[in-house]
């Protein structure tokens, strides 16, 4: 069970981010988070990792406190939580297997591997998330060879490498066109289906249908609505996108 009560989080500049944001996501649940850009969605879920420090408020994974968590601790939290981002975060120069074995640096002697000396067993771990997303085959080529869509699955891949209980993805396919969008929320459902957590950030009402088991809604930092996708009526469509969303989104259904 990960639980949120009370997030907040004002930037050095006086933007305020999150507003006493409060919900839990039980074990197995495909949360997604909707919004407008600028909802607050993204410093979510990197609050959750505590990728960004939190102002105020408390985060709990299975009754640990994530937000007073010492360094050595955090470490060991995080392998519980991958992450996955828009633009994919990978070292582009580098071949999709180093990518993906990135993912155990958290496992493996540090100084070996900045030396790129790995573990058999772990390359095979890492051909194994490979052959999981569909692209054992890319495995020596370089990340920035591969389409949007591929570099995505290779963030996928590389996630699995930390064998999470929870992934984070932070708007994964905002950058892919609609058959792509669906392949790559495919493999997190299927993960999901798996046993794994899935909190994920999303901007279309028709993927929220699709994939999402509960919704969270933000709107200026501030949450404001909670349930299933199927309870997002036009009302509350308008009360998270506004006006001119509303009249797009009628026209549309």
């Amino acid at each position: 069970m990960l639980r949120i009560e009370n997030l907040t989080k004002v930037y050095p500049n006086g933007t305020q981010a999150l507003k006493n944001v409060s919900f839990d996501v039980p074990d197995g649940e495909f949360m997604v988070v909707i919004g407008l850009s600028g909802s607050g969605k993204s410093t979510l879920l990197r609050c959750i990792n505590r990728l960004i420090e939190p102002t105020s408020g408390k985060i709990y994974w299975d009754g640990q406190d994530i937000t007073s968590a010492s360094q050595a601790e955090l470490r060991s939290i995080r392998r519980n939580i991958g992450m996955i981002f828009q633009q994919f975060n990978l070292v582009k120069r580098s071949s999709v297997m180093t990518n993906v074995l990135s993912g155990r640096l958290g496992y493996v002697n540090p100084w070996a591997s900045l030396l790129g000396i790995w573990p058999v067993i772990e390359k095979q771990r890492a051909l194994k998330a490979l052959e999981r997303v569909g692209i054992a085959d890319k495995a020596t080529s370089r990340a920035d060879a591969l389409s949007g869509g591929q570099q995505q699955r290779v963030s996928i891949a590389r996630a699995l490498m930390q064998e999470p209980k929870i992934l984070l993805a932070d708007e994964p396919v905002a950058s892919l066109d609609p058959v792509l969008s669906h392949s790559i929320l495919q493999y997190l459902e299927q993960l999901n289906k798996e046993g794994i957590t899935v909190i994920c950030s999303l901007h279309f009402l028709d993927l929220v249908h699709r994939y999402a088991t509960r919704v969270v809604a933000l709107k200026n930092g501030m949450k404001v609505f909670e349930g299933s996708a199927k309870e997002i009526d036009r009302p509350k469509f308008k009360e998270i996108y506004g006006e001119e969303a509303q009249e797009v989104r009628a026209a549309t259904l």
